[in-house]
């Protein structure tokens, strides 16, 4: 097997396991994670039984692919397609995750270019990392939407554009900048510093700081209950603008999931 390690490429820290490098290290370039080794890709578009869903947090890092997997006894080489896209950005989810972070969520907007990944999942991929997001849960943080074209615009380093992206949408909507635009995730630690700087509130749950906060929210799944209850108590989470495009999706359904909208 050909490739690099993703500890020799510097690649190989899971934000599951360590919440403050959220959302992990990005691959440089489009690559194929096949088990442990990041491999040459020789396509970017992987329609034949795949569906291409965007990864605007961990979901990029292939540290945290390979840990989700691995703990679901799933296997298979995932491709990763860096593209441009138009029309969104990332945001802060207005929930905080029993993993201990405070994770990144997509949100409308139409004058943004960002660089992202898409990963090309099949069926027992998409049905892990669905599962992962609580997509099938009545109370699960997100649900997966098709944002079509030319809503939202992927283009691929081959010029090739998709007719469109799934997406993991935040059910809870994403936290504003106190001015009520939505706040852009700056990478965790200097989020938790921001929100643990702005709200006695939160330490008072979380203590002081940004490694208090993870060790807390890692050990008790009710204090994050209350920490995201708090969230919309205080009225800090805007709607994301990408609420239309959600509805209901069984787990690992594909009905709207090959690279074509739902019918």
């Amino acid at each position: 097997m050909t490739g690099r390690t993703l500890a020799e490429l510097g690649l190989d820290q899971a934000p599951r396991d360590h919440p403050l490098a959220y959302p992990g290290t990005w691959p440089a370039d489009s690559a194929l994670l096949d088990g442990d080794r990041l491999l040459p890709l020789e396509r970017l578009v992987h329609d034949d039984g795949r569906v291409p869903v965007l990864a605007v947090g961990s979901n990029a890092s292939p540290a945290q692919l390979q840990h989700k997997m691995a703990e679901s006894g799933t296997s298979g080489p995932i491709p990763m397609v860096r593209t441009r896209v138009s029309g969104l950005d990332v945001g802060v989810s207005a929930h905080i995750s029993r993993l201990g972070y405070v994770s990144a969520s997509p949100l409308c907007s139409p004058t943004s270019v960002r660089e992202l990944f898409v990963v090309w999942l099949d069926r027992p991929q998409l049905e892990v990392i669905d599962a992962s997001e609580g997509v099938a849960l009545p109370g699960g943080n997100f649900g997966r939407a098709w944002l079509p074209a030319p809503h939202v615009r992927v283009t691929l380093a081959d010029g090739t554009a998709l007719p469109g992206v799934h997406a993991y949408v935040n059910r809870h909507g994403v936290l504003h900048d106190g001015t009520g635009a939505p706040r852009r995730h700056p990478g965790e630690r200097a989020l938790l510093t921001e929100l643990l700087g702005e709200s006695a509130e939160l330490r008072k749950l979380f203590g002081g700081t940004p490694e208090e906060f993870c060790a807390r929210a890692r050990a008790d799944a009710e204090l994050c209950r209350r920490g995201t209850r708090l969230f919309a108590e205080r009225k800090w989470a805007v709607p994301s603008g990408l609420e239309r495009y959600l509805r209901v999706e069984r787990t690992g359904s594909l009905e709207s999931g090959s690279s074509s909208p739902p019918r």
